[in-house]
C-alpha cells in the first residue's frame, strides 16, 4: 500500500466516525442517520404493517428492510383491535432481524401495555381473548371455576350461597375461551412468569435519539426534571408492585404515559416546560403518540413536539403515517407522498392543506383545518367570589420544570 492510499484512508476515517451511530447507553443514542417513529397501533396488524411498508422498513413478507434505521414505535400495542398477540410476536421479531443489520426496533411502554399488565380491561377486544383459546379453554375454564367455587364455599359460605343460580354461565359468558390464557400471559399476580408482562418491562418509557426525545404520553413540569432512565425506572417497579390503591406514576395523569400537555389538549404544557425538558436532554424535539390526531403528522410549539398518533388502528380510521427523521429533513410520511414538517406554527395551515390534498375525504382533518384558522375565543376571566369581586389573591406561580 503506498503512502498516498494510507493517507486517503486516514483522512476518511472521522468522517466515516460521524455517520456510525453510537449507543450512549440503554437511552440515548447518536449518529444515527435515519429514524422513523410511528404511532399507537391498538391491536390492527394491517395497518401496522402497512406503516411500516410505506416507511421502506419491511419487505413484502414483513421482514427487516430498513438497513440501518431507527424505529420508534411509541406505544400502545394493544386493545381496540384483535391483533395484539400477532403484533407482539411481529415487532419482537424485526427486532432481531433490525440489530443484525445494524438497525435498531425500540417499542416503548403505553398506557395500554401497562394497563393490560395491571387488570385494567376496558378496552380489550374480543379479538384478544380469542386469539389465545385452544382446544383446552373450555376445561381450564371449568377447572378454574371449580376451585373458586370450593374456596369461596370454605371461607365464605354467604356469599357463595349469596350466588345467583346462572353465576356460573354468567362468568363464562363474561370471561369467554381464551380470557383465562390472556391474564396468565399478561398479569404476573396470576402468573409469576407472564410472558408479556415481562416483555412490557423490558421495554423503556423514553429515549433519545440524537436531537429527538421519543414517549408515549409526554413529560409534564411535574416529570421535567426527571432523567430518561428514572423514568422507565419508576413505571417497572411499580409494575412489579403494583398497588391498585396507590398506582403512582402508571395512572397519573401528568405522568409520561398520559400527559397530553405535549399535544396541544389541556391543560397545555408552557413553552417554558418544553424549553426547559429540551435542555434538561440536550434535545431540539420532543416527538410523542397517545392523543390522536385522526391523519396527520402534527407539530406544536413551532415544531418542538410533534404528535406521531395518526390513528393507524381501524378503530381511529387507519390514517397510516410516520415520522421521518434525518440530518437533513423532518418529514411526515403518508400513502401517497411525503411531505416536510414545518418548522413553525406559521406554515401549519399551508401543511394541513397539503395533507387534506393527499386524504381529501377525511373530515377530521377538514375540522382540525378550520379550527386551526378561527381558532375559539381565549377562556374569559375566572368567575367573581361570593360576595360579587373578582379574587384579589394573586394565582399560584405555574410550575416550570420540577421532578416528581
Amino acid at each position: 500500500m503506498t503512502l498516498r492510499i494510507l493517507l486517503s484512508l486516514l483522512l476518511l476515517l472521522p468522517t466515516l466516525a460521524l455517520g456510525k451511530a453510537r449507543k450512549v447507553d440503554d437511552y440515548q443514542w447518536e449518529g444515527v442517520e435515519r429514524v422513523v417513529a410511528i404511532g399507537d397501533i391498538h391491536g390492527d396488524l394491517d395497518h401496522y404493517m402497512a406503516t411500516l411498508q410505506a416507511a421502506g422498513l419491511v419487505d413484502k413478507r414483513g421482514r427487516w428492510a430498513g438497513g440501518e434505521t431507527h424505529l420508534v414505535q411509541v406505544g400502545d400495542l394493544p386493545d381496540r383491535g384483535p391483533d395484539t398477540r400477532e403484533i407482539i410476536e411481529h415487532i419482537s421479531k424485526l427486532a432481531k432481524q433490525a440489530k443484525r443489520a445494524g438497525g435498531h426496533v425500540h417499542s416503548l411502554i403505553g398506557n395500554h401495555e401497562v394497563m393490560n399488565v395491571t387488570g385494567d380491561l376496558r378496552y380489550l377486544h374480543a379479538g384478544e381473548i380469542a386469539a389465545f383459546e385452544t382446544s383446552k379453554s373450555k376445561d381450564l375454564q371449568d377447572r378454574y371455576l371449580d376451585i373458586y367455587l370450593a374456596q369461596l364455599q370454605a371461607t365464605d359460605p354467604e356469599a357463595f350461597a349469596a350466588l345467583p343460580p346462572d353465576f356460573r354461565d354468567q362468568w363464562k359468558t363474561e370471561h369467554p375461551p381464551g380470557w383465562l390464557e390472556h391474564r396468565q400471559a399478561w398479569d404476573p399476580r396470576w402468573n409469576p412468569e407472564a410472558e408479556y408482562a415481562a416483555w412490557v418491562m423490558e421495554r423503556k418509557v423514553a429515549i433519545r435519539i440524537n436531537d429527538s426525545i421519543f414517549v408515549h404520553g409526554g413529560i409534564s413540569a411535574q416529570y421535567c426534571g426527571n432523567s430518561l432512565a428514572s423514568l422507565t425506572e419508576r413505571v417497572v417497579e411499580g409494575l412489579q408492585n403494583y398497588d391498585p390503591l396507590n398506582p403512582g406514576i402508571l395512572e397519573d395523569p401528568n405522568g409520561p404515559l398520559w400527559y397530553r400537555g405535549l399535544s396541544g389538549k389541556q391543560p397545555v404544557a408552557l413553552p417554558e416546560t418544553v424549553a426547559a425538558i429540551l435542555e434538561r436532554h440536550g434535545a431540539n424535539r420532543i416527538v410523542v403518540g397517545h392523543t390522536p390526531t385522526f391523519g396527520v403528522v402534527w407539530p406544536e410549539y413551532g415544531g418542538q413536539t410533534v404528535v406521531v398518533d395518526t390513528g393507524i388502528s381501524d378503530y381511529y380510521g387507519g390514517n397510516v403515517a410516520y415520522l421521518e427523521i434525518t440530518a437533513d429533513a423532518r418529514t411526515a410520511g403518508y400513502l401517497d407522498g411525503k411531505l416536510p414538517l414545518p418548522e413553525g406554527d406559521a406554515s401549519r395551515v399551508e401543511y394541513l392543506e397539503a395533507v387534506i390534498a393527499l386524504n381529501p375525504d377525511n373530515k377530521r382533518l377538514l375540522e382540525r383545518l378550520e379550527l386551526l384558522k378561527n381558532p375559539p375565543p381565549v377562556e374569559a376571566a375566572p368567575p367573581a367570589d361570593a360576595e360579587g369581586e373578582a379574587a384579589q389573591e394573586e394565582p399560584p406561580e405555574p410550575l416550570i420544570c420540577g421532578t416528581s
